[in-house]
Order: structure tokens, then sequence, then C-alpha cells
């Protein structure tokens, strides 16, 4: 079931699980999102934590992430299990960060930082931070930072056992079949091995 669902493709010939997380990463920013907001008020309230502010941006990207995460498929030319571990990765920002949440104006950073993070623990040959940094359409400058960021956020805990995939893809592969899925504010959240013995809490996504 595990290799269908990965290498399973839609209409469109792009990988089921990056239709999936799209799918999911909407639900939750139209979730999060304030309404009829464009533009991000400053300072937020809460503030963000220091390590979070660059994720955001001032304005909403027109660029909806279900063509945002085709773009970074086209161009990034890694296996699906890359986004399988670039979700797992979100998910445990934010099970680290409980006060962050992905909106609108942070989920396109959070997305390619978190697949190029993915890409270089989990491939063998990937391309550099310059290339990741046009296929999103930021500066070098702003993906270096992100990288940083996003790996402080992490703890550097980039591991991922084959138990903690494998429960990944058996959710993501329910959620995309299922015929009335749940609009979830936040992300599932599986326990690493380090977090086995408490409760493990879902965490809003912010973009």
């Amino acid at each position: 079931m595990e290799e269908s669902f990965l290498t399973g493709e839609g209409i469109s010939g792009v990988p089921r699980i990056v239709s999936t997380i799209s799918t999911l990463l909407q639900r939750v920013t139209d979730q999060n999102d304030t309404p009829a907001s464009s533009r991000r008020q400053l300072p937020p309230s809460p503030p963000l934590p220091r390590y979070a502010v660059a994720f955001y941006a001032l304005e909403k990207p027109e660029i909806t992430i279900r063509c945002y995460l085709d773009r970074i498929f086209q161009f990034a030319h890694c296996s699906p299990s890359c986004y399988v571990v670039a979700y797992i990765y979100l998910d445990r920002f934010l099970n680290f960060h409980p006060s962050i949440a992905i909106d609108s104006f942070s989920v396109h950073r959070f997305l390619i930082t978190a697949v190029l993070t993915s890409v270089k623990f989990m491939e063998d040959r990937c391309y550099n931070n310059a290339y990741f940094a046009r296929v999103g359409g930021i500066s070098l400058d702003e993906m270096n930072y992100l990288e940083v960021d996003f790996l402080f956020g992490l703890r550097f805990n980039l591991n991922v056992t084959p138990v903690i995939f494998s429960s990944y893809c058996s959710f993501l592969d329910k959620e995309m079949n299922l015929a009335t899925p749940k609009i979830p504010p936040r992300l599932h959240c599986f326990p690493s091995e380090e977090e086995s013995g408490s409760s493990c809490k879902q965490q809003q996504l912010i973009v």
C-alpha cells in the first residue's frame, strides 16, 4: 500500500502524495486565515518567535498552494518520499513550537524550506540553495536564512524512522480517500521515538 501511494499518479501526472499534501495544507491555511485579509498586520499578535518571523510574508502570494507544490515537484526532481518527509518536518516543527500556525502568509516559505531540507537529508544528489531559491521565487539570502531557522526550529532532529514514515503514509493515504474529510486546523502528528512516552500535540501550520 505504501509503495502504491507514493508512486501513484493523478490525472496531471503529479504523484498522489504531492496533491494530497497540497490539499491538506490548503484546508489548514483556509482554517487559519483571517477573513478578508490580504496583508499581514504588524506587529503580529501574539509576537512570532524569532526563528519563525522570516517565514511570514507581508502579502499573500498569488500562486496557489497546489500550483506552488506542483512547481516544486516539476523542478526539484526528487523522490516522492521526500514530500512525506517534508510533511513530517513541518509537523515536527509545529509540534516543537505550539504558538506557530501556518496560514497563507507563511505556507509557501515553509513548503520550499521543508522540501529543501528533506531533499538534502534524503537524496544522494540534490540542487543547491540558489536553485531552490529560484524555484521558490525567493532570493538566495532568504533561502539561506529560512533553512537555518528551520533547522534550529527542528532542533536539528531530522531523522525519520521507518515506523514514523509508514505512519504518516497511512495517515495521508487515509485522508486522501475520505469522501468528506475533516477540515483540520492543525497537522496530524505522530510522536518520534524520543517523544513516544508523552502525548503528541497537533500543531497549527502558518504560512
